[in-house]
């Protein structure tokens, strides 16, 4: 297995991942069947999708191969059916999701840098990728979006982003960035979820007069 496949492979995990993630969130909402699918959809490919109609990177992926989407929606009415058990998975899926985040943040970052883009622009992109299918997962929920009030997420897909493009300002060996930005991006993730790190919080009240 090459870098692309290896780097796809992950990919697929981490968007069936989310799939089951949105469509959980949907059911504590309790939306019906189709609700389930577009949330779990969005949660799985909002991220990229947002992405590319930002760059003008054409055909979307999930036009480009419908059985991704198909994939994604038989996973998030897999969720429906296995739900009683996913409580016994939660740590399973941190793990994964964590893992997804750091491999979103790579993709990002390298689909921008080939198409010529900025470097800035593709640690921008890099942080759409990873974190925008949950904010809008959360949107559909009617919740404020668990990135700008929980451990640390968006500043992990920046991070991980942004070594990323200065590795490869660096010139490194791409399998030797990816195993840095994919390990690091990871293992931050993780430790930011144990220990709870988070950013400082922007508190502010209109005054009573």
């Amino acid at each position: 297995m090459d870098e692309a496949q290896f780097i796809t492979a992950l990919w697929v995990v981490g968007i069936l991942a989310e799939a089951m993630t949105g469509a959980l969130a949907a059911g504590r909402r309790q939306m019906d069947l189709f609700g389930v699918v577009i949330v779990g959809c969005v949660t799985a490919i909002g991220g990229g999708t947002v992405r590319d109609l930002l760059i003008g990177n054409y055909p979307l992926v999930w036009i480009a191969h419908v059985e991704y989407l198909l994939a994604i929606a038989v996973a998030a009415l897999l969720t429906v059916a296995i739900a009683p058990v996913m409580r016994y998975l939660s740590r399973l899926f941190l793990v994964i999701d964590a893992l997804g985040l750091a491999v979103f943040s790579v993709i990002g970052a390298q689909k921008t840098l080939a198409l010529g883009l900025n470097p800035l622009v593709a640690v921008v992109m890099g942080v759409v990728t990873g974190v925008f299918g949950g904010v809008i997962r959360d949107i559909f929920c009617q919740s404020l979006p668990l990135v700008f009030h929980r451990e640390l997420y968006a500043a992990v897909a920046l991070f991980t982003a942004g070594l990323y493009v200065l590795l490869d300002h660096l010139k490194v060996a791409t399998d030797l960035s990816l195993l840095l930005c994919l390990g690091l991006g990871f293992l931050f993730r993780l430790l930011a979820i144990r220990r709870r790190w988070t950013l400082p919080r922007f508190h502010y009240q209109e005054s009573a007069h």
